[in-house]
């Protein structure tokens, strides 16, 4: 039996479809706003939605933005309105409505919206993105093989060195086929024994544990009580030290039970050739789950990313390169993602400040030695800036492409795989 939650503000509107859809077969369950609605989506995992846009808290297309970008748009929903306009219901279906009703609702224009809609839920889905996405990278497959051999002795797991959607990534790897999935930080209210019950043999995850309030702390001890019972995975996931969360008030005790077991994300740094791979990994999962526009990689992007001064420590990087390929398909104008966008993007701090910073021991150089060390630092500046593109480098520099490669080999500067597009 198929769950639809109705979010509507006007209680009549609530119970007269709650009344049709009941004798329709359908189970259904009722929000009076925003806030209920984000509850009832996170306990229930509904299996469709009609959403009111007027509401008096959050209106509805905020709230579809919302679930929209936090990737829990994976149920159809129904905007409706009384106020309906053109502009409305395509900035709705853009965002991922799938139909809109506009009020007063007619009986069969709602049925068969609704059976259009749970149909169209029914389509053949891409699994989420996990590691084994990544099987070409050997040291993430490497990685994969320490989280499974942990978790399979441990029933808490605390990841370090990613949170957000590269955490729930790995996480996601320790699912077992359609097994139940239930994200703690999603929950406003009391976790109960019903709700872990119904997730039993699945895995309970926490995306950043710095981000949880009082209550979701106080959830995340109740389940870790639960865990053996009932055949529960937690996933934990954090960039900050245990300790700084003590110094900011969470229990001792928990903070000691989630730190028995953790893995780290291995550091980009080193793996430099594989992450275009893992990028453009990335970018077709943001596209193919409706996150993002459709995008692609120009090579000239691919080697920009190639040669970002990735850190040392895993510390950030693997959540740095998931919002940098977040943020590129989202703000790149055309579909094609160029190596300009990639500059633009990029952290400040990547390059340019160390770059700047080398050129003052240039000053204390004879002219000759000070000048060839400040032509090398020219060269590979703008080589990266041009995602290896030796046109576009000579262009820029003004030279002559035999002279300039002769230049680049003299100077000893690194040419990338790819030099052109």
């Amino acid at each position: 039996m198929a769950i639809i939650l109705v979010v509507d503000d006007e209680v009549g509107i609530r119970e007269l479809l709650s009344e049709i859809l009941i004798d329709e077969g359908y189970d259904v369950r009722l929000a009076e706003n925003a806030g209920a609605a984000r509850r009832h989506r996170n306990e229930l995992r509904p299996d469709l939605v009609l959403l009111d846009i007027w509401m008096p808290d959050t209106d509805g297309i905020t709230l579809l933005k919302e679930w929209h970008a936090a990737g829990h748009l994976n149920m159809p929903v129904i905007m409706m309105s009384g106020h309906g306009t053109i502009d409305t219901a395509v900035d709705a279906t853009r965002i991922g409505a799938v139909d809109f009703l506009e009020k007063p609702i007619a009986l069969q224009k709602l049925l068969s919206s609704v059976q259009k809609a749970l149909k169209h839920d029914k389509l053949p889905q891409r699994p989420l993105l996990t590691l084994d996405a990544f099987g070409r990278s050997t040291f993430v497959k490497e990685f994969k093989r320490r989280l499974e051999q942990a978790a399979a002795k441990a029933s808490v797991l605390l990841l370090r060195g990613a949170i957000g959607g590269m955490a729930e990534i790995c996480a996601r790897t320790l699912l077992p086929p359609r097994a139940p999935w239930l994200d703690l930080s999603g929950l406003s209210s009391a976790l109960t024994q019903e709700m872990l019950e119904k997730a039993s043999g699945g895995v309970l995850f926490v995306p950043d544990l710095a981000a949880l309030g009082k209550m979701q702390q106080m959830n995340l001890a109740f389940a870790i009580n639960h865990l053996d019972r009932l055949n529960l995975q937690l996933v934990v996931a954090t960039i900050k030290p245990l300790a700084a969360l003590g110094e900011s008030g969470w229990d001792s005790k928990l903070l000691a039970r989630l730190g028995e077991v953790w893995v780290a994300l291995p550091s980009l740094a080193g793996h430099a050739d594989e992450v275009p791979e893992i990028a453009s990994l990335l970018l077709t999962n943001f596209v193919e789950r409706g996150e993002v526009p459709p995008r692609r990689f120009a090579t000239g992007a691919l080697n920009a990313l190639r040669t970002l001064p990735w850190k040392q420590a895993a510390e950030t990087s693997w959540s740095d390169l998931y919002a940098l390929v977040r943020n590129l398909a989202l703000t790149a104008l055309d579909e094609e993602v160029s190596a300009e966008d990639v500059t633009r993007v990029m952290p400040p701090e990547a390059g340019e400040s160390n770059e700047l910073a080398s050129l003052l021991p240039l000053l204390e150089q004879p002219l000759r030695e000070a000048r060839d060390a400040f032509e090398k630092l020219y060269f590979e500046h703008h080589l990266r800036r041009e995602g290896g593109n030796m046109t576009r480098l000579a262009e820029r520099s003004g030279l002559e492409r035999t002279h300039l490669y002769r230049k680049l080999k003299q100077l000893d500067v690194r040419l990338g795989k790819r030099q052109d597009d």
